[in-house]
């Protein structure tokens, strides 16, 4: 079988590119309205390849304006174990099959979510409030994980190689470490599958983060037991429409499941069953944490791949091009309302231009238009739930109390259902505990600085270490900064955006310290190996 050059999926890019603007638009627009023709049903969860019902049901509404999304099934405990049960048998055959059929499968998803992107994007705008351009780029993130992983397995031909050691004329009684053998050696070297992987998905990437991390299991020959984001922050809808398209690539029954249903009950069996071999999680620390203690606890042993989230710095230095580090922090701070655990939240900016860049920020994000993310136009949606809104609400209030409200901080009326707010700017205390807690919604806290080795101290100076960035022309500070900051994920003078937006295949996206568990990221030559364990074989003869 011959490789593939993996090259990314790139829509907006390339209809851009092609002067085809208005076209992409116009797809969009009548994805939405395909998109709407689907809301308002009633979804099993699928179990073995079967439709499955549960006695209550889960209620989706739009964050944007309320519109129902549909009815969903509230899975149990016994659901999940249902699904594991099935994804165990399925396992029996799936672990076996040959690593050149799972890459044509995952080749073939990535074609059916590259067919339908748009409505795909459409429905992910609908249920998460991100704009067309974020959604889009998240279905195109989704694909390029999933070629790039089917790249991956047939680049390292599986993980599978082969070593000999030749005999010797030596002859020896007895054996000890080192002994020379008469006869042939050969081992066989392999990274096998654990087996049943409970993936438990985000809502702010529920099309990227859980195809990625789904693919990861499966096509290293694990079987999942997949659990969308089911609760306040519910993306249901585009979950089911994940198993879809790996089902009409035709995934085999039971490899993937789709269970419906709150944390409490199928994400904590996911955890504490014995016949779950594997976690893949991505969402707060502390949600993270408590599945992995809970687990050791309980004398379980699993491999757990998980990301957990961030508290992103960006040093802003007095060499720097002020114009570029106020785009780069305005767009990783405010994109997606700052619902990324990517976004930017600590600027660290020279007391020499802090001012003038301030100003130059204000001014930036007070063009900004927020509203009704499926509008061309409008660069912030909605808050995702109501806890959203209060963490919000009460963080702006501490600031008031305990700092300095730079700009915004009000809620904006849109004449929409949903929970608009502008962006925040702000100044507070060193020790005030919003600098160190993640908050995810749109608040940025600026400091000054005078000695760059204070704000490299200060950038670190938390308990996570996911993504970071600088903005300097000062080679000295460059290296400094390259050397010292303790962050997975690190640009340096990027405009696009200062820590958001890595691209598969160029970035891999990793966290350090309490952002992640084991330090490999995914887009990572060294992803897939996190889903296998090692196993060496010797046949003498």
């Amino acid at each position: 079988m011959a490789k593939q050059a993996f090259t990314n999926e790139s829509t907006y890019k390339r209809f851009v590119e092609q002067g085809k603007e208005q076209e992409f638009d116009d797809l969009f627009d009548k994805a939405v309205e395909e998109a709407k023709k689907q809301f308002g049903k009633t979804h099993p969860m699928y179990i073995g390849g079967k439709e499955v019902l549960s006695r209550e049901r889960i209620e989706e509404r739009s964050p944007i304006d309320g519109t129902l999304i549909g009815h969903f099934q509230k899975g149990t405990r016994e659901h999940a174990q249902m699904a594991i049960d099935a994804a165990r048998k399925a396992f029996l055959s799936w672990g076996l099959t040959d690593y050149r059929e799972r890459a044509a499968i995952f080749r073939k998803a990535a074609d059916v979510f590259s067919k339908h992107k748009f409505i795909v994007a459409a429905i992910l705008s609908y249920e998460n409030g991100k704009s067309r351009y974020e959604s889009v780029g998240e279905v195109d993130e989704a694909i390029d994980f999933i070629r790039y992983y089917a790249n991956e397995l047939e680049v390292n031909r599986g993980f599978v190689r082969r070593t000999t050691m030749e005999k010797s004329t030596a002859k020896v009684a007895a054996g000890f470490q080192g002994a020379p053998s008469s006869k042939n050696e050969k081992v066989l070297i392999r990274m096998v599958p654990f087996g049943v992987f409970g993936v438990i998905a985000p809502f702010n990437f529920p099309i990227s983060i859980s195809a990625g991390m789904s693919t990861g299991a499966m096509i290293t020959g694990n079987t999942v037991v997949f659990k969308p984001s089911s609760s306040d922050s519910m993306t249901l809808l585009t979950g089911l429409k994940i198993y879809e398209s790996f089902r009409e690539a035709g995934l085999p029954d039971g490899v993937f499941n789709y269970v419906s249903g709150p944390g409490s009950e199928v994400g904590d069996e996911l955890v504490a069953n014995r016949g779950v071999d594997g976690i893949a999680f991505t969402g707060s620390r502390s949600v993270g944490t408590s599945m992995i203690m809970k687990s050791y606890g309980l004398g379980l042993q699993k491999a757990f791949v998980v990301e957990m989230g961030g508290k992103n710095p960006v040093i802003v230095s007095k060499n720097a091009d002020i114009d570029d580090a106020v785009i780069g922090v305005a767009s990783a701070a405010f994109g997606f309302d700052g619902q990324k655990c990517s976004a930017c939240s600590r600027v660290y900016v020279h007391d020499s231009i802090k001012e003038q860049f301030i100003s130059k920020l204000i001014d930036k994000v007070r063009g900004f238009r927020i509203g009704n993310p499926l509008e061309k136009s409008v660069y912030m949606g909605p808050l995702i739930s109501q806890n959203a809104w209060k963490t919000y609400s009460e963080a702006v209030e501490k600031i008031k109390q305990s700092g300095r409200l730079l700009y915004g901080g009000n809620k904006v009326s849109t004449g929409l259902q949903g929970i608009y707010v502008e962006p925040a700017i702000a100044e507070v205390g060193k020790t005030n505990e919003l600098v160190k807690r993640e908050l995810f919604v749109p608040i940025l806290i600026i400091e000054g600085y005078k000695d760059f080795g204070d704000a490299l101290n200060e950038a670190n100076d938390v308990d996570y270490g996911l993504t970071a960035g600088l903005y300097s022309k000062n080679k000295k500070e460059i290296r400094e900064f390259m050397d010292k900051i303790e962050a997975g994920v690190v640009y340096i003078n990027r405009e696009t955006s200062a820590t958001t937006g890595a691209i598969v295949g160029l970035h891999t996206f990793v966290g350090w310290k309490g952002s992640s568990v084991g330090g490999k990221g995914s887009g990572s030559k060294f992803y897939l190996q996190q889903f296998m364990r090692e196993q060496s074989m010797s046949l003498t003869k």
